[in-house]
């Protein structure tokens, strides 16, 4: 056995700690068998973007709303935890975009593309494509409705009818503008 002293090293111990120091497991004593581990989400991200809607984007908004607290309220009913979780979530990004949202009427009559138009182009290989340029929660390009920050939006503002712009990876001409 070594001694301990001035100028003397002690060897690592080689055997494992004392049980006394191990992690012990904790008693699940009283704990609910029903108890779930609740995943803590993320906040859904809000764009940096002016929330400009159009009337119909207002409308989508509040449906969602509507629909996310009668959804919430049942959660709650049924205690789901983990539902009231994801569901909390959704109703505070709505909840954001509703107070944010600043509806933007459409021009009567354009002469230009602005937000709220319906503009058409026309494309090089003859597609003819038209698109609706609205806020960002109500855009589907499948529906033909883009959002104004979108990069084909943004070239397509302040257009007139006959301008060329490149629209993707092509170039296409203004053929239409209407409200």
């Amino acid at each position: 056995m070594l001694e301990a002293g001035p100028g003397k090293i002690l060897p690592k111990r080689s055997h494992p700690a004392p049980a006394a120091l191990k992690m012990r497991q904790m008693s699940r004593a009283f704990v609910k068998e029903t108890d779930e581990t609740v995943e803590e989400l993320p906040e859904r991200a809000i764009s940096p973007h002016p929330n400009f809607v159009t009337a119909e984007g207002l409308a989508l908004i509040e449906a969602n709303l509507a629909r996310l607290q009668q959804e919430h309220a049942a959660a709650q009913a049924a205690g789901e935890r983990a539902a009231l979780a994801k569901l909390g979530r959704e109703l505070r990004y709505w909840t954001s975009r509703r107070t944010t949202a600043q509806v933007i009427a459409p021009p009567s009559n354009p002469a230009e593309v602005q937000f709220g138009c319906t503009v058409t182009i026309l494309r090089e290989d003859g597609r003819r494509q038209t698109y609706r340029i609205v806020g960002e929660d109500e855009a589907d390009p499948s529906r033909g409705t883009i959002s104004y920050v979108s990069p084909v939006a943004r070239a397509l503002t302040g257009r007139k009818l006959g301008d060329v712009v490149r629209a993707g990876t092509s170039d296409a001409e203004v053929v239409e503008i209407r409200s």
